[in-house]
């Protein structure tokens, strides 16, 4: 049932802390990780505890919690001493996603030249 934490979800895992991860930061909608493949000197995913498969999903069931999502996307790149950051969200296979579960991805420390590729 969308909301509700899936078995087989890594994310989820995550959130309840049955897989380790290096956590920057946690609320009671939210977790923040260390990515385990960093893009750059700062990536950091923010995941939200309910599980939603992509953020449109997440927005639409419960923008609250998608407004938490990014209130703490901000609240990393300030922890991080960050200037300029970028915030990602991935949609579908073609566009990245490898986890179904909504998250955004927090990058910054380096230049982020666009288009992305």
């Amino acid at each position: 049932m969308a909301g509700e934490p899936q078995e087989d979800c890594l994310f989820c895992k995550i959130a309840e802390g049955h897989i380790p991860a290096t956590i920057v930061r946690e609320t009671g909608t939210t977790v923040a990780f260390r990515d385990i493949n960093p893009q750059a000197p700062t990536h950091v995913l923010v995941i939200p505890k309910v599980h939603y498969e992509n953020a449109a999903e997440l927005a639409a069931a419960e923008p609250a919690i998608a407004a938490d999502v990014l209130r703490e996307a901000k609240s990393v790149a300030e922890e991080d001493k960050l200037e300029s950051y970028r915030i990602v969200f991935n949609t579908g296979s073609g566009a990245g996603q490898t986890v179904w579960h909504a998250h955004a991805h927090v990058l910054g420390g380096r230049g982020l030249h666009w288009p992305p590729g």
